[in-house]
């Protein structure tokens, strides 16, 4: 994509520097916009603009276009990578695991559903989605070698099918609520022990 850097990955040029306040009601208004209903499609400058109170040359100044605006705006709709603290690969992995599909922002659960056809549809969004998970699944597949490296972990195991085995039933639980009856709060731990009884080395 043409414009997918975010702004954190751009070079600044020397000047006045950036508004913070304006950076946030852009962000902002990027979320409220997704979140009572427009489509990446349908969603412009202009109405971001309009909503953020700021002049569309002023959103051009951060980003290059819209899709590293939408980036940015995921990116902190997600909120921050949790922090693996290296001592245990099960715990690192309940870690990381509970993380999946887990949003403070309550926006998250009207926005991230919708999106699931425009990233079918558009190989655009499909790369703009990638962008947002893949730093998660790279945390993932570092505890996964860490695990094989220190003996914990089978040798022969496929790190990318055992992220699978690990994300899907969070993402199915979270997103669809497919068993309303399952406790969030302990999901992880059960999905995590269940993976590992199979990937374990012996």
């Amino acid at each position: 994509m043409s414009d997918m850097t975010s702004t954190a990955d751009a070079p600044r040029s020397p000047g006045r520097p950036r508004s913070v306040r304006a950076d946030e009601a852009i962000i902002e208004a990027t979320l409220d916009l997704l979140a009572e209903g427009s489509t990446i499609e349908a969603l412009s400058i202009e109405a971001i603009a309009s909503r953020a109170g700021v002049g569309k040359a002023t959103i051009y100044r951060r980003w290059p276009g819209k899709d590293a605006l939408l980036l940015d705006a995921l990116r902190r709709l997600k909120g921050i990578l949790p922090q693996p603290a290296g001592h245990s690969v099960r715990d690192d992995l309940v870690l990381i695991v509970g993380a999946v599909g887990h949003n403070i922002d309550p926006r998250a659960a009207k926005i991230m559903p919708c999106l699931v056809p425009e990233v079918n549809r558009s190989p655009d969004h499909f790369q703009l989605y990638q962008n947002i998970i893949e730093p998660r699944r790279q945390l993932m597949r570092e505890v996964l070698r860490r695990g094989i490296r220190t003996g914990e972990l089978r040798a022969d195991l496929d790190v990318e099918v055992t992220m699978a085995l690990l994300a899907g039933p969070m993402l199915i639980q979270r997103m669809l609520r497919w068993h309303p009856e399952l406790d969030d709060l302990i999901l992880p731990a059960k999905v995590v022990d269940a993976v590992l009884e199979g990937i374990r080395a012996r």
